[in-house]
Order: C-alpha cells, then sequence, then structure tokens
C-alpha cells in the first residue's frame, strides 16, 4: 500500500518526499519547509492552467471534427480549411522576424553535430550505456554488424578476414576525414609517419595515441603494438576511437512505463545517479558480476605540451513528459492528482541544479545550463505555458533567469503549423526542435479523423504532409537563429540491426539540415558519426531549398480510393495489429517501454508509445469509416496474438496473449482500437496507464 506524507497541504508519497529531501534538497542547502511551501504554490497556479490547456485542446478537435462532417465527400478546398483554421484559433499570427535569444549553451549542443540518443531512465544499465557512448570504437562497431560489406565473421573467436576488411574500412576512413599528404593511413609504418594535408586537425596525443579533429568531431587513433590487433597491424593501430553520441535525451516519457510513485522514484533516482555521477549498475554476464559506471574524461596533451580533457561522457538532457497526463505520486488538496509534467518540470530541475552549483562528480553542462526536451505540446500558448512554468521552476529552485533550456518536439500538428510562434514563445530558452514521423502521424490522423479514411500507413512517407513537415521545421529553425546555438534533428532510425542500410539512408537527415538524429543504440551512435565526418551539416544548412507552403503541410493524407482487395486491407490490419500487441503486452505486463520488438517479418525494431499512436489510430480511422469491420479487427488481432506469442516464446516470464484475452494486455490492446477514435489527441497513455496499474495490481495480489 502507498503511505502518503502532507507537506504544505499535498500529500506527497513519503518515498519520493524522503528521497527530494535527502538526496537533494538539504545537500542543496535549500530549506525543505519552503520549498514544500513554494512547490505548493506553484502547483495551485499552474494546475488550472494545465487543465484549461486540455479543455482547449478538446474544443478545438470537436470543431475540427464538425467541420469535416459537414464537408464530407465535398472536394478539399484549401483556402477555406486554412481560413477556418485561422477562425477557430487553431492558426494563430506569425510572430514576425525575431532570432531566438538563447544563451550559455554548451558546444555539444550548439556548434557541433552529431548522433543523439534517446533512453529509457528507468533502466539504469542502458542509461549507462547511453551516457558512456561519447566515444565509441569504429572497429567493434564495424566487425559486430552489417556496417561492413564484407563476409560476417566467423564464430568461434576472431576472424581475421573480417578483421582486416574492418582495418581497410577503417583506413579509408581515416584518409576521408583525415587525409595525408601523398600517401594513404594504409601505408603508415607507425604513429610519427605521414603528413596531414591540413595540420591544423592534429589536436594532441592521448595516453593511447593521436588525437585528431574533422567537421568538429574528434578521432583518436590509437596506436598500440601491446594488443594483438596492434602486433599484426604494419603502422601498429589497434583501433579507432571516434565521437560519437553527443548527446542523450533521459527519457522520462515515451519508451518508460511509469505510472505511479515507484516508478517515478526510480526514473529520479537513476537521473540523480547521472547527474551526481554515483549512478552504478551490476549485472551477470557469461557467470561474472560486471559493474558499470560512468566514464572518466579523456585527456591529451597539446602540440605546445598543455594538459586538456574533453568528456567522456554524452551531454545529457531529460524529456519530461507533456501536459496531459496526471500521477497518483502527489495529490492536491482535492484529491486529484498531480499533473505529471509539472512534477517533473521541478524535480528533475532540482536534481540537475545539483549539477549547476558544482556539487557533482563530473558535470553535465560547462555552461551551467540544465537541459530539459518537452514533448507533445500543442502550439503556441502550450509551449508558453511551458515557460512560464520553467520561470517558476528557477524562482523556485534559485537559478538565474533560464537556466532551464527546453528542447520543442515538433510532434503535433498544431506546433508543426505554428512553429515559429512556438519557437517565440521560448525564444530565450529553446536548444533543440525535431521531427519525428510516427507520433505526427498519429496526431495527423486523429485531428482529421473524420474528414475520411486515410491512406494506408507506409503511403503517409510519400505523402504531401510529411515532406513539408520535415522541411519547414528545418527552415523555419534556421530562419529564428537556432543554426550555431541549438539543435534541429531528425528522428528514430529503428532497426539496430540494419546498420548497413542505416548507412545508406540515415545521411539524407544531415543532408536535410539536421544537426543531429536519433540513433538506437552505442554502436549505432559510433557509424552514425561518419556521416558527420562526411558532410558538414552547418554548411549545408546555408544553402537549402524554399520549404513547402503552410497549405501542403495542412493537406490531409485520405485515401484516393478505398477499394482495396481483402488480402490488402488483411496485411494492413495485420502490420498494425502485430506491432501494437507486441508492444503493448511488454508495456504492461512487464512494464517495459521501450526495446526490440520483432515486426511482423521479425525484423527488430526499437519501439516506443508512438508506435502504438500511430497504428491504434490508424486502424480507428477505417474502422470508423468502414472500410473495416469489427469482426475484421478480432480476427486479426487473434491471428496477431498467437505470432506475438511465438516470437516470445523463449521468455519464461512471459504471459502468452492466447488464453488470455481477458487479461489487461490483450484487454488493453482492443481498447487502443475500439477507443481509438475518443482517446485525446488519439494518445495512448490513458489506457496504458489504466491497464498498468491493473496489472500491477494483480501481481501485488498474487
Amino acid at each position: 500500500m502507498t503511505m502518503m506524507t502532507l507537506r504544505a497541504g499535498l500529500s506527497v508519497d513519503e518515498r519520493l518526499a524522503a528521497f527530494l529531501e535527502s538526496e537533494v534538497l538539504i545537500p542543496l542547502g535549500r530549506d525543505v519547509d519552503a520549498f514544500w511551501d513554494g512547490f505548493a504554490k506553484l502547483v495551485g497556479e499552474f494546475t488550472p492552467r494545465n487543465r484549461a490547456l486540455l479543455v482547449k485542446r478538446e474544443d478545438l478537435q470537436a470543431q475540427i471534427d464538425a467541420w469535416h462532417k459537414e464537408r464530407r465527400g465535398k472536394p478539399h478546398d484549401a483556402a477555406e480549411y486554412r481560413a477556418f483554421l485561422t477562425q477557430i484559433g487553431y492558426l494563430v499570427p506569425e510572430p514576425g522576424d525575431f532570432t531566438i535569444g538563447t544563451q550559455n549553451v554548451d558546444a555539444e549542443i550548439a556548434t557541433m553535430a552529431g548522433p543523439q540518443l534517446v533512453v529509457p531512465i528507468l533502466n539504469a544499465r542502458f542509461l549507462l550505456n547511453a551516457a558512456n557512448a561519447r566515444w565509441g570504437s569504429l572497429y567493434d562497431a564495424l566487425y559486430g554488424t552489417d556496417a561492413l560489406d564484407a563476409p560476417a565473421a566467423r564464430p568461434g573467436g576472431y576472424d581475421e578476414q573480417r578483421g582486416k576488411a574492418v582495418i581497410a574500412r577503417g583506413r579509408a576512413f581515416l584518409d576521408q576525414a583525415l587525409p595525408l599528404v601523398d600517401q594513404s593511413w594504409a601505408d603508415l609504418a607507425g604513429e610519427n609517419d605521414g603528413k596531414l594535408v591540413n595540420e591544423d586537425q592534429y589536436v594532441g596525443k592521448t595516453d593511447k595515441g593521436l588525437l585528431f579533429v574533422n567537421n568538429g568531431l574528434h578521432i583518436e587513433v590509437v596506436f598500440d603494438r601491446d594488443t594483438p590487433v596492434g602486433a599484426g597491424d604494419k603502422a601498429g593501430i589497434a583501433d579507432i576511437n571516434v565521437e560519437a553520441a553527443l548527446s542523450t535525451i533521459a527519457d522520462c516519457e515515451d519508451s518508460v512505463a511509469a505510472v505511479d510513485a515507484e516508478d517515478k522514484l526510480l526514473a529520479y533516482t537513476n537521473w540523480l545517479g547521472v547527474i551526481r555521477g554515483d549512478l552504478t549498475e551490476s549485472f551477470d554476464k557469461g557467470g561474472r558480476t560486471l559493474t558499470r559506471k560512468l566514464k572518466g574524461d579523456k585527456s591529451y596533451t597539446d602540440r605546445h605540451s598543455e594538459v586538456h580533457t574533453l568528456s567522456g561522457r554524452s551531454m545529457m538532457f531529460v524529456r519530461n513528459v507533456g501536459h496531459l497526463m496526471t500521477n497518483p505520486a502527489i495529490l492536491l488538496e482535492d484529491s486529484s492528482e498531480i499533473p505529471e509534467g509539472i512534477m517533473d518540470a521541478v524535480f528533475t530541475s532540482a536534481i540537475s541544479t545539483i549539477d549547476v552549483e558544482g556539487k557533482a562528480k563530473y558535470g553535465n553542462s560547462k555552461h551551467g545550463s540544465i537541459y530539459i526536451v518537452k514533448p507533445k505540446m500543442h502550439g503556441p500558448e502550450e509551449c508558453a505555458f511551458t515557460n512560464d512554468l520553467f520561470n517558476a521552476v528557477e524562482d523556485l529552485i534559485g537559478l538565474p533567469r533560464h537556466t532551464v533550456k527546453v528542447g520543442v518536439m515538433d510532434e503535433e500538428r498544431r506546433t508543426s503549423a505554428n512553429l515559429a510562434a512556438c519557437i517565440h514563445a521560448v525564444k530565450d530558452r529553446i536548444v533543440f526542435i525535431n521531427t519525428g514521423f510516427l507520433d505526427r502521424t498519429g496526431d495527423e490522423i486523429h485531428t482529421s479523423m473524420q474528414a475520411g479514411p486515410m491512406m494506408r500507413k507506409g503511403a503517409m512517407k510519400g505523402s504531401d504532409w510529411l515532406r513539408a513537415y520535415e522541411a519547414r521545421n528545418v527552415a523555419i529553425g534556421l530562419e529564428h537563429g537556432l543554426s550555431g546555438v541549438a539543435q534541429i534533428g531528425k528522428g528514430m532510425w529503428a532497426a539496430p540491426d540494419l546498420m548497413g542500410q542505416m548507412m545508406v539512408e540515415k545521411i539524407g537527415h544531415l543532408r536535410a539540415g539536421a544537426n543531429t538524429a536519433w540513433v538506437p543504440s552505442p554502436t549505432a551512435a559510433t557509424l552514425h558519426a561518419l556521416h558527420y565526418h562526411q558532410e558538414s551539416v552547418f554548411e549545408i544548412q546555408k544553402s537549402l531549398p524554399e520549404p513547402a507552403s503552410l497549405d501542403s503541410l495542412l493537406s490531409i493524407p485520405l485515401a484516393e480510393n478505398t477499394n482495396w482487395p481483402e488480402d490488402e486491407l488483411r496485411e494492413e490490419l495485420d502490420n498494425n495489429c502485430q506491432g501494437l500487441l507486441g508492444y503493448v503486452v511488454r508495456w504492461v505486463d512487464a512494464g517495459v517501454g521501450c526495446s526490440k520488438v520483432p515486426d511482423i517479418n521479425d525484423v527488430g525494431l526499437m519501439e516506443d508509445r508512438a508506435t502504438l499512436r500511430i497504428s491504434s489510430q490508424h486502424i480507428a480511422n477505417w474502422l470508423h469509416h468502414g472500410v473495416v469491420s469489427e469482426d475484421m479487427v478480432i480476427d486479426s488481432l487473434t491471428r496477431m496474438a498467437a505470432k506475438v506469442d511465438a516470437q516470445n516464446a523463449g521468455d519464461p516470464g512471459y504471459l502468452p496473449l492466447i488464453g488470455n484475452e481477458d487479461a489487461p494486455a490483450f484487454q488493453a490492446a482492443k481498447d487502443l482500437i475500439f477507443k481509438g477514435v475518443e482517446q485525446p489527441s488519439g494518445y495512448t497513455e490513458p489506457l496504458l496507464h489504466q491497464w498498468r496499474q491493473e496489472a500491477k495490481a494483480l501481481k501485488k495480489a498474487g
């Protein structure tokens, strides 16, 4: 049973209160009673505003639904549609010329371009792996993945032929990134051999080798003849370490299943460990207990014999939850749950203040900044709310104004359509915008649910609105001064086992003007880093074409012809249902918010909650418009449940879906579809939280 304690009129989970007081407030020298009094006042001020914003979302959606119902079957009139959206306040006036004023931004975010990781904050091992992914071994990344175009390594120890192919690819990379005068890196006889075409690329000497820089990213060439690889190498090169994950987002949102005080306490404890620098995780591997901890910095001596350090860790963001959900960890005076986004803003900022005030082992921000990504905001009014909330958090904790920076995720249609105004609302603290296909498409479907049946999910990637969305995000960010100050990001490469394909396709994110993009693993970050040596994003940003029009962004991806053959309907349903079930069963039963989930073709994809939003909304749309029937959906769910069970047959803790159709997981999957039209903005969180809490209660009851 959850035990609550009273703090300034608020009922707070006693473990959460004790954690914040003993681990954060007292070490910071803050007055505990004054903090709780201020916190209660902040919650009292911002909770009604939060609720009002959610009401406005529903009011706008109701007006859009009614408009589409009245015009169903008529040709789409872009000008009429835009005028209607303006009239109801969905579209707001452009803010005019302005440039963001964000200051004290770390180089990893402002002036460097490179990969970004997103990691579930509840998993300490994954969190440590991501934080430590600032540097990666290129040799290891090539040897163990299909990014290397060579025969796979033979089992039974080191494959020398595979190793030779890795070394050759590594030398080719060095020739491209660090060209030598009149010779190749393959010709070197030792670390003192060869001369750089651009001698300014030489940075210094590390304890392992030589350090260089290209396009703002560092490369360490390791010379060590005492290792097997180095001993067999003509130049004695044992490895090539590349600066990889410049930044990482520790995620409290889409990649975790956090539904109560127990879950939130783990999230905040792990964030404290990363910020304080003492997070560790022990685990068994091959019968041995290993302990993982944060890496220290990398030292080097420059050409003038002066010693410097480079960070050994990724620059850490924390992603708070959005405005929608509440959490039972804290109850207000009327016994209602606290808006979880308000709780996250205060708790994660308070923890991060340990870094700001120099009480951390390593330190995260060299400029005294706290980096928070804020997802799922709808339009500039909600961004302004976040700005005001962060002002209040700074005042509560005693931080200078704009210490807390914000990343605005452009993943809701009202934000995309008003992006300049959204940026303007947080113009003195913004450090990040990005795009994301899954959530953004889920909102695209839900917003226009009543307009008619949508095109097939795969066809969405070629639709006019999506092309406009991706291009406008970058162009609007550049227009308002984000280049050199903030990140403009692109979405996740979801297939961690398909690195060869990633290396072909993901360079497109750089060529679109993004100075960061999400990758699913430290290995992927190491490989994706090569793209940033190949292309200079900041040069690309200077010559991008004009973006598509607002009308293109607002075009609706309706199907031109809904007379699909039955086998195509079944194929679409099966694809959606399998992905939905494969993710839901882990979320609800095991509390796993992000993992490698096999798709319908048994390809492992890194999935988070956004997967459910697009899949459930797509089925709900087709069901609502009679493209498919309830019987067809149930048939697909049943058959795909059997497939998901087979895919998880090797997991001893797995509860099968078949035979347990009344259990929380299968019921959650059905609700996400059959109640999909009525879900706020098409979000999955309310139903997932309900059924996860039910599953946890059943487990505790035995």
